[in-house]
């Protein structure tokens, strides 16, 4: 007679409901940002070849001034959790507040760099002449909109923290909706060009900052934390974001030294290289989702005093990366017939691209350790590890990938130089996260 297997412990099924209940509203909010540059992109193509080139390059600009500062919503979530934990709401929201007001000031501060300097950076990133007036008036105009952007990535980190990702998804969406509605109204209904896309993703983003606004002032106003701004408070979400700003970085630099090298190989290599660069930011997306759901849970339970519920968390999460990665390779050899003829015809493009994806497939199972990994540390609040893991990280990437074309390795090449790269952030995150030195309970660590 077969009997049934045993249900799994009750702690293990509230971790699960807990990860879910966190992840799913946070991968739809995830996905939610990338789809405005989206909107912006098929709206303002109807105006011309060289408005959507312009376009092209000031998003780029703006990503990369936006996603450094990433910190505000890792470094947040972290602290707020913990004093979740600790039962202290009013000092939650108010380390909270600490963060947006931080957002804030950064943002003020892109801004006085930005306007000035538009022309010469557009023209660094390699705008042709008839793009460059177009990039130049999209960047001076979307600038405009950085603090909205940075003030909703902190306010997205409190309400995490809290654990509440429903409201930042509720946001997000209300917030692609307006940005959709504005941009094809300001462009083609007012006949402001690609000054309206820009202009209409400004009103959106803060649009979305006043409703985070309104719901974090609620929270503080219910458990009487203050709202004005505190030097000492600003003072220490900034040195606690500055070892995450240099993980960050370090990432960020990996990408362009891999983009670098592909634009080497040629133009088939680099073509390829964006399709796979693409699907492989969605996967990530979805990996990061469970990271989020390891910040908020993770600081909670060590603010809570809680080591072991910690502990348990991190076993779980790392075994939900691993099914996920697992899943996410399948999915990418089984559909590849699918996907791949939607992003090229040119069958040259497709060969190349095929071997290069079967090695992103195979490593979907270790990206998935490294996500959940790097959220677990994240919500410990252990960024200067996070910092150093990933410098050590780009050191062992850098010469590998800038030898693959010294060497006559092609795109395949390439992926493997990043699937080590990801398999060096495995080992430095496990070694971390196998000695315990990560878990340090209380309020503050």
């Amino acid at each position: 007679m077969i009997q049934a297997p045993a249900p799994p412990p009750p702690s293990r099924r509230r971790h699960d409901r807990e990860i879910i209940s966190l992840a799913v509203p946070a991968f739809g909010a995830l996905v939610a940002e990338p789809l405005f540059v989206m909107v912006d992109s098929a709206i303002v193509g109807h105006l011309g070849t060289p408005q959507l080139a312009g376009l092209a390059v000031a998003a780029a600009l703006l990503t990369t001034a936006v996603s450094v500062f990433v910190f505000l919503a890792y470094a947040t979530t972290a602290a707020v959790a913990r004093r979740v934990g600790a039962g202290d709401l009013a000092s939650a929201i108010r380390q909270g507040m600490d963060g947006i007001w931080l957002a804030l000031l950064l943002g003020i501060a892109v801004i006085a760099v930005a306007l000035p300097t538009a022309p010469w950076l557009v023209d660094i990133f390699g705008a042709s002449d008839t793009a460059a007036p177009y990039a130049t008036t999209y960047l001076r105009i979307s600038s405009l909109g950085i603090p909205a952007m940075l003030v909703v990535m902190a306010a997205t980190g409190v309400l995490r923290g809290l654990q509440d990702t429903r409201t930042p998804l509720y946001v997000a969406v209300g917030g692609f909706a307006a940005n959709g509605a504005l941009n094809a109204g300001l462009v083609y209904g007012a006949g402001l060009g690609i000054a309206g896309s820009a202009w209409g993703t400004v009103i959106a983003q803060i649009s979305m900052a006043v409703a985070y606004l309104i719901v974090v002032v609620r929270g503080a106003r219910r458990h009487g934390a203050s709202l004005r701004p505190d030097a000492a408070g600003i003072r220490a979400s900034a040195q606690a974001g500055v070892p995450l700003l240099v993980r960050t970085l370090s990432l960020r630099a990996v990408l362009m030294i891999a983009t670098a090298v592909a634009a080497r190989l040629g133009d088939t290599e680099i073509a390829a290289h964006q399709i796979i660069l693409s699907l492989w930011s969605l996967m990530a997306f979805a990996l990061d989702a469970i990271a989020i759901a390891g910040q908020a849970i993770i600081g909670r339970c060590l603010g809570a005093d809680d080591a072991k519920g910690a502990r348990e968390a991190c076993r779980r999460m790392v075994q939900w990366g691993i099914v996920s990665g697992v899943v996410f390779g399948a999915l990418i050899v089984l559909a590849r017939p699918l996907f791949v003829p939607l992003f090229t015809s040119d069958r040259t493009v497709q060969d190349t691209l095929l071997p290069a994806l079967l090695v992103v497939a195979l490593s979907q199972p270790i990206a998935g350790v490294v996500f959940v990994l790097d959220g677990v540390l994240m919500g410990a609040g252990d960024g200067r590890y996070l910092a150093w893991a990933m410098l050590v990280t780009l050191a062992v990437f850098a010469p590998v990938a800038l030898l693959v074309p010294v060497i006559g390795g092609g795109l395949t090449t390439l992926w493997w130089a990043m699937a080590l790269m990801m398999t060096v952030r495995m080992v430095t995150l496990w070694l971390r996260t196998r000695s315990g030195k990560w878990i340090v309970t209380g309020a503050t660590r």
